[in-house]
């Protein structure tokens, strides 16, 4: 059986969300009878054997008739892990020491854009930046929830491009908020896979590419903090609830930390991939 792909859209000015196949969108939204009104309400109900069992047959819609818009458009909170890979540290290159525990920041939900939506660098940056990651999406409400029960509260797996403004990271000495929220900076999706079809336990293969060309490539085997661990130590300060996402940090390879910096500029196409999961594309636009 084939993995269930879960996403949210937009067609002729209505949003709703559906399973992808090969070949169309099939709208679970309507195959279930309205009783959802997003995706992020099926997922707080538990309701993944009634989605997967309604997605089957012809696709409702087809894939050109959408546009993808982030699986859960509206999250409660999206926490991002910084320097999770052993040698992001180094590739600081300011002789840090390896952090004791991860570095936490949120972006907002406006930050993100969908596959294959335009992302924005901004008029007050020429060093816009791409970070390939994977998101863990939160299925149900937990606080200090230890590590062997922790994957337990995943629903899925998706994909991010934690894209980032570098000059804008420090501008004050101890946050970067203002370098990682602007306006479609970054994109998630294009879909989610359910725990239930790509284990979060076992090694992800995870690849970023501009215009075709790979840039970061490394596994989830080796992060510094592993996906169970996050979201023990998250759920010691804050209660995680479903629809909830945890982007759990990016490899080296970033074009700032290249030599010379190799920033994104308008008309690049960035990919990030997990083979289990799928491919996030996005391509680079100027801020009108």
């Amino acid at each position: 059986m084939s993995a269930l792909r879960l996403g949210t859209f937009k067609s002729k000015g209505r949003e709703f969300f559906g399973a992808v196949s090969a070949s169309g969108i099939i709208d679970l939204s309507a195959r279930l009878g309205g009783r959802y009104t997003a995706l992020i309400d099926l997922i707080r109900a538990r309701a993944l054997k009634e989605a997967r069992e309604a997605a089957n047959g012809k696709p409702d819609v087809q894939l050109a008739e959408v546009e993808f818009l982030p699986p859960i458009p509206r999250p409660e909170k999206i926490i991002c892990v910084g320097i999770n890979y052993p040698e992001r540290t180094a590739e600081y290159k300011d002789k840090r020491e390896q952090p004791k525990y991860p570095n936490l920041f949120v972006r907002f939900p406006d930050s993100l854009a969908g596959h294959e939506r335009p992302i924005v660098r901004p008029k007050v940056s020429e060093k816009f930046d791409y970070e390939g990651e994977i998101v863990l999406v939160i299925g149900r409400e937990g606080r200090n929830v230890p590590r062997d029960k922790a994957l337990s509260m995943v629903f899925g797996l998706t994909l991010g491009n934690e894209g980032s403004v570098r000059d804008w990271l420090r501008h004050g000495t101890l946050n970067v908020t203002q370098g990682k929220n602007f306006d479609q900076s970054g994109s998630l999706g294009p879909w989610i896979v359910p725990a239930e079809d790509v284990d979060p336990g076992k090694p992800l293969h995870l690849m970023t590419r501009i215009n075709g060309e790979l840039r970061q490539d490394d596994n989830t085997e080796r992060l510094t903090w592993d996906f169970s661990w996050l979201i023990e130590y998250i759920t010691k300060f804050a209660t995680l609830k479903p629809g909830d996402l945890i982007f759990t940090g990016t490899p080296v390879g970033a074009g700032g930390h290249q030599t010379p910096p190799k920033w994104l500029v308008p008309g690049d196409v960035v990919e990030v991939e997990v083979p289990e999961i799928g491919v996030l594309r996005n391509t680079v636009v100027d801020e009108i």
